[in-house]
């Protein structure tokens, strides 16, 4: 059997959250055991020298034991992050009038 076909028999539930160049993967898997586990996999784009889209992935395997202990420290650590710096985006990239530079073309020629 691929490699690909096996990932793809035992995935039970797919979400999917598009984040700018990230998108994160909730999949639902079944063990052997016929057990079930989330795995969570971030997949960024990124671009070469040459122009060709290459995807880094990183990926989590959690399973049902380590749930409660994960949800718990999960929310522990957001809960800090909002009380320390609030809900809104500090990054400047992240602002919705913020104008890469590489891509601003100004031009004092008249077409």
């Amino acid at each position: 059997m691929s490699d690909y076909k096996e990932r793809h028999e035992n995935e039970i539930f797919t979400k999917v959250l598009k984040a700018g160049r990230r998108t994160y993967f909730f999949d639902v898997r079944e063990t052997k055991a016929g057990d079930y586990y989330l795995t969570i996999t971030e997949s960024k784009k990124n671009f070469g020298e040459n122009g060709e889209a290459t995807f880094e992935k990183h990926k989590i395997y959690l399973y049902k034991e380590d749930f409660k202990s994960f949800e718990e420290m999960f929310k522990e650590s957001t809960d800090f992050i909002i009380s320390q710096k609030g809900e809104d985006v500090i990054s400047e990239k992240h602002d919705k009038d913020f104008k890469s530079r590489s891509f601003t073309i100004e031009s004092d020629e008249e077409v």
